[in-house]
């Protein structure tokens, strides 16, 4: 039986649109392909309230290649394109649910899964609309101790394939600080870096900020629970801060739970700004530069 409007839970109800941002604000890291609206219905409502830019980012081959046909598309985005860490064991040791006594896949030539998918993320790396690789990183949360081995190669390889465009690296770490700080510096880091859904301390944020990296803040910085988070916010130069949705995930409060989408921003810039004591037109300007900044856009 069809449930009655009101049986459904506001958990389904997208939130409302906020008052506009007083300047022009990116979104640097969204999921368009996991929302509900078309990308030009994200792009017209995103725009009603000055979100201008839309990151567009992958997470494995099927999705890269969408954010490459989308940023073709639009000029108001731009795509990353990537494996997900959490995407790499799948590729290298199977199904996650069999990965006991399994080795890994290997294709015509000796190839594994991960190669080939590696050698179509290269093959649009170096298209024009391609402005960072990412995201990439590790993921100890969803990832046990035997896809460790296979994120970080992935990892090492998309740091590498960063380098060698020329584009900015888009990291994703969850509960990995250590290690993804380690194999930057192994590896040696691209010219530019950003940390997606920043989720370390202000000790991690100094370090951050003076490797020259840029932190990227999403919903959680809104949570009454996260004060570290919002202190980590506080120690980052201004000029290394950038604001992003992460939709259709992390909305931010008042509607945490929700479906997030880009046109949402204003409610974590809004809290940034009260955060940091800085007037909200002037984080909207650093915000908007920062990210053009971060992807090469200038």
């Amino acid at each position: 039986m069809a449930r009655s409007k009101s049986q459904e839970s506001k958990q389904d109800v997208p939130p409302p649109v906020p008052e506009p941002l007083p300047g022009p604000v990116a979104d640097s890291h969204t999921h368009l392909d996991m929302q509900e609206r078309t990308p030009e219905e994200s792009l017209k409502l995103a725009a009603s309230v000055n979100v201008t830019t839309l990151v567009q980012v992958g997470c494995d081959v099927r999705s890269s290649e969408w954010a490459v046909q989308q940023a073709s598309a639009f000029a108001a985005i731009h795509a990353t394109v990537a494996l997900h860490p959490n995407e790499a064991p799948r590729l290298v040791l199977g199904d996650m649910d069999e990965w006991a006594g399994r080795g890994a896949h290997r294709g015509a030539g000796g190839a594994t899964a991960l190669d080939e998918a590696i050698a179509r993320i290269t093959e649009l790396a170096g298209r024009p609309e391609v402005v960072g690789i990412g995201e990439t990183g590790l993921d100890y949360f969803r990832t046990g101790p035997e896809g460790v081995a296979a994120q970080q190669e992935s990892f090492r390889r998309h740091i590498a394939l960063a380098k060698e465009f020329g584009k900015t690296l888009v990291i994703h770490d969850r509960d990995a600080h250590e290690d993804v700080l380690r194999i930057l510096g192994e590896q040696g880091a691209p010219g530019r870096v950003v940390f997606h859904c920043y989720s370390g301390d202000a000790a991690m944020a100094r370090v951050c900020a003076e490797a020259g990296y840029y932190l990227s803040f999403a919903g959680p910085v809104t949570f009454k629970a996260n004060e570290a988070l919002r202190e980590a916010l506080r120690v980052t130069p201004l000029d290394r801060v950038l604001v992003e949705t992460d939709a259709p995930f992390l909305t931010p409060v008042p509607y945490r739970g929700r479906p997030n989408a880009p046109y949402l921003i204003p409610y974590t810039v809004r809290s940034m700004a009260e955060t940091l004591g800085v007037d909200l037109r002037d984080l909207c300007a650093a915000l908007d530069a920062n990210t053009r900044h971060a992807f090469g856009l200038v």
